[in-house]
């Protein structure tokens, strides 16, 4: 079986190390776009293409399936992907996990891109799987470029002011960027510190380990696996990892060997 994730950097890491989890013989070919990255400033014309070219470097290696390992791709990419690659590849979209979130218990918060906080695309799937349940969209601002770029300072800066606007109730966060999803370890520390000041001026620390994490990597692997063909699911792969990179194949860069899902990927290990 041979699964391909397209992103524009990052992202796709931590549904990749789902699938080396799910299937660890699974050949896996990741395609992203450093030479176009970030997609998020792009108009969606330009998103669809940025994302189409990678899908096109990506279906060369004749997978099994593809993923669009992007929520910012999946709203403006998906369509046109599916259009040029299905039936013969079934594509995979990533949207963010609200709807398991919800069946956790809430109050929900959702942290995602400044593009995508209050979209009509997010707000969207809050009315139809968050109708009556409390939810507070927080805008993360610079946080997946730090994750791109491993920059610690700049993780920790956006994390804290984040979770600083993280309401103290909150059951369950969602994570709605995939690159988010690289961060449980920083995002619980920043929670632990934050304090919620009642009208009586008390504070009251957040209990990091009461807040439920929901991110997309688990089920679009998942998910992946089960569009796959019979033969595809049946056949055995070699693991293998291919890494392309604006169509260049290329190893995975320094800054993936940050996260633990990176370096998993890298040493062909289970996460």
């Amino acid at each position: 079986m041979k699964i391909a994730l397209i992103d524009s950097g990052l992202g796709l890491l931590a549904a990749a190390a789902a699938l080396r989890t799910l299937r660890p013989d699974a050949d896996l070919v990741l395609s992203t776009d450093p030479d176009g990255m970030p997609w998020g400033p792009r108009t969606p014309d330009d998103i669809a293409e940025r994302a189409l070219g990678c899908a096109r470097a990506a279906a060369e290696h004749r997978p099994d399936a593809l993923i669009v390992a992007c929520n910012t791709a999946s709203v403006h990419a998906l369509d046109v992907i599916r259009a040029e690659l299905e039936p013969g590849i079934p594509v995979i979209g990533t949207v963010p996990a609200i709807k398991p979130a919800v069946a956790a218990g809430g109050p929900i918060a959702i942290w995602a891109t400044p593009a995508t906080t209050g979209s009509a695309y997010q707000r969207g799937l809050i009315q139809e799987f968050a109708d009556g349940v409390e939810v507070t969209e927080i805008p993360c601002p610079g946080l997946a470029d730090a994750v791109e770029h491993a920059d610690e300072e700049a993780i920790a800066k956006a994390v804290t002011v984040a979770a600083e606007r993280t309401p103290a109730g909150v059951r369950t966060l969602v994570l709605g960027c995939t690159h988010y999803e690289l961060l449980h370890a920083p995002i619980r520390a920043a929670l632990g510190e934050v304090l919620d000041i009642g009208p009586g001026g008390a504070g009251r620390p957040v209990d990091p380990g009461s807040v439920g994490f929901y991110g997309s990597a688990g089920a679009v692997a998942g998910q992946a696996i089960r569009r796959a063909s019979p033969e595809a699911v049946a056949s055995t792969g070699g693991g293998t990892l291919l890494v392309l990179r604006s169509g260049r194949v290329e190893e995975l860069p320094p800054a993936a060997l940050h996260y633990p899902e990176g370096r998993a990927l890298s040493a062909g290990i289970r996460v």
